[in-house]
């Protein structure tokens, strides 16, 4: 029997702060923070403090070009001062805060986080069974569309091919005769 815990929130809350960005599906540290009920720059310094657990794949400072893209999408707001880049983490940045930051709050958000990003794989992974299934279904029925087509031309050469040499040869025509002819 599995132990699912209740979450601690609403999967469609983790979900709405899910970005994509560069290609990939990450969260900001922001973000973070507050699902784990800590202030952005305790998770920050943990961050730092373990800076090897997280290569390019796991996390990364956004650009001031997507920050303003993001910005200008009302994800962030615009504060004066002195602001470092937002960190943003990949799902396995995700896991790997899990390691860095102990509260049981952590563990237990990231144990939620980790299955909503596995439910959105699998949504998509369908989605993609089901695109390949279109995409085969179509390209039959342009097949079979073709192949109806082809055979309409040719039956339609055959019919007028055949009223040609009916016009052009006065052949005796078969059957039986009416009073007509």
């Amino acid at each position: 029997m599995e132990n699912k815990s209740t979450p601690l929130i609403m999967d469609e809350i983790v979900i709405s702060k899910i970005f994509h960005i560069r290609d990939q599906k990450v969260m900001m540290d922001r973000d973070l923070a507050e699902l784990y009920g800590i202030e952005t720059k305790v998770l920050k310094q943990a961050v730092k403090r373990n800076i090897n657990r997280f290569p390019p794949d796991f996390m990364f400072e956004l650009t001031d070009y997507e920050e303003d893209i993001l910005r200008s999408q009302n994800v962030t707001s615009n504060r004066g001062g002195n602001r470092y880049a937002p960190m943003v983490f990949t799902e396995h940045g995700v896991l790997m805060l899990s390691s860095v930051l102990k509260s049981d709050r952590a563990v237990e958000m990231n144990i939620q986080i980790v299955r909503v990003f596995s439910k959105m794989k699998e949504l998509m992974l369908n989605q993609k069974d089901i695109l390949i299934k279109l995409q085969q279904i179509e390209s039959m029925v342009n097949l079979h569309d073709q192949d109806i087509g082809i055979l309409s031309d040719y039956v339609k050469a055959l019919v007028t091919e055949n009223q040609a040499s009916d016009t052009q040869t006065n052949r005796k025509k078969i059957g039986f005769k009416t009073e007509d002819d």
